[in-house]
């Protein structure tokens, strides 16, 4: 009985004790998988300019509005920034790219901030690696960031300067509300008509740094000129009786060309049309012209003769044909325009081609294949006192006998 007694004695602060140690289990548990104690995490650090004055950690971090992980840690560095060091789901990796744009704003003006994570327009085919680095993009501006910047500009105002500023303005704006209202009337009809300029003010002042960068590469040449201009005024005041003495002298010379010219202008014009047809003649030859000018430019630039003098080469050729009446009577008859036959570039002891035209007598027509023999001079010689007024007996030589 003793022993029973011992023992209910001693179980009931026991049992107590491990219902209590397990409530406090159940809880702490509870806890813990609310936070995500249990849960498998991946590292991801954001870098942004500031964390904010709301940003917690186990602040969420959310992707279109789903929570993908939260904030595990908030480390201030040494340049000012904060690294926000996430604690991400690896199973919700491959939904978010490696080039996300991150954000940290709240849901309300006095809310506490959290990570959002942005798709860009061209979202990278990568996904988000365990371990990588974010730039944060834009950092919600809180209200109380908005209090404590108003405060330091209150701060540094001093109240009775403030009164009498205002003192002033509202002194200068009394009894001027009509004139006031004019010039917000005046200043919103010089917008509207502004407004249709704005895309070619806005392109002026676009190319205006390209311009104004090309007046500063050139403001040494605008200087030069300027001093230039200054000493060719210098020069033009020291020079101005001189300038009067050219200004008189070419007024005279003037006069006296405007009477010669008015009294001879029938015969200038005369002389013009008289020179039409020499003019043309010139224009239809000017490409031999020019052949020939250059050709004698070619020809003085070229190395001169080995002996001084002029090299002759002769020989014995069988002869020509001899000239007969009326064919080889000279004749103004070529036709087919300037010809330059090799200039202005003749090759060293080249000789030009021998042009044929209508001109009568052709040297290059036909030579004798051997001598003749039976010519009309033989004739005469042995026989002189012979009468022969018929054609020569060589009858290949036609017309009249040279």
């Amino acid at each position: 009985m003793l022993n029973r007694a011992v023992t209910r004695y001693l179980l009931r602060p026991l049992v107590g004790l491990a219902t209590i140690v397990l409530i406090v289990a159940i809880f702490a548990l509870s806890a813990n998988l609310f936070r995500g104690g249990f849960a498998e995490t991946v590292p991801v650090t954001v870098i942004s300019q500031r964390a904010g004055l709301v940003m917690n950690p186990d602040a969420k971090v959310q992707v279109r509005g789903v929570q993908v992980g939260q904030v595990a840690d908030i480390e201030q560095l040494p340049d000012g920034r904060a690294a926000l060091h996430l604690a991400m789901d690896p199973r919700r990796l491959s939904a978010i790219p490696a080039n996300a744009l991150v954000d940290i704003a709240s849901p309300t003006v006095f809310g506490a901030k959290q990570v959002q994570f942005v798709f860009p327009d061209d979202p990278s085919p990568e996904s988000l690696r365990p371990g990588q680095v974010i730039d944060a993009d834009h950092v919600m501006v809180e209200v109380n960031t908005v209090f404590e910047q108003l405060t330091s500009v209150l701060s540094a105002i001093e109240p009775a300067k403030l009164n009498e500023t205002l003192g002033a303005i509202a002194s200068a704006m009394s009894g001027r509300g009509e004139k006031i209202g004019q010039m917000l009337s005046d200043l919103d009809a010089y917008l509207a008509r502004l407004e249709p300029s704005l895309p070619t003010l806005r392109h002026d002042l676009e190319a205006a740094p390209t311009v104004l960068r090309a007046y500063a590469d050139a403001s040494d040449d605008f200087v030069t000129i300027a001093d230039n201009a200054a000493t060719l005024s210098d020069t033009l005041v020291d020079q101005r009786r001189n300038l009067d003495a050219a200004l008189v002298s070419v007024t005279g010379l003037a006069g006296i060309g405007n009477e010669v010219v008015s009294e001879n202008s029938q015969p200038l014009a005369d002389v013009v049309h008289l020179l039409v047809p020499t003019t043309e003649l010139t224009n239809e030859y000017n490409q031999a012209l020019w052949c020939a000018l250059a050709g004698m430019i070619n020809a003085a630039r070229r190395p001169p003769l080995k002996e001084p003098g002029v090299v002759v080469l002769a020989g014995f050729l069988w002869a020509q044909e001899r000239y007969r009446y009326p064919q080889d009577l000279p004749k103004a008859g070529a036709t087919g325009g300037p010809q330059c036959t090799g200039l202005p570039d003749l090759p060293f002891e080249a000789v030009p081609p021998y042009v044929v035209a209508d001109t009568g007598t052709n040297p290059w027509r036909r030579t004798y294949p051997k001598l003749v023999l039976n010519s009309d001079l033989i004739k005469q010689i042995m026989f002189p006192d012979t009468e022969h007024s018929g054609p020569p007996r060589n009858t290949a030589q036609i017309g009249m006998p040279g």
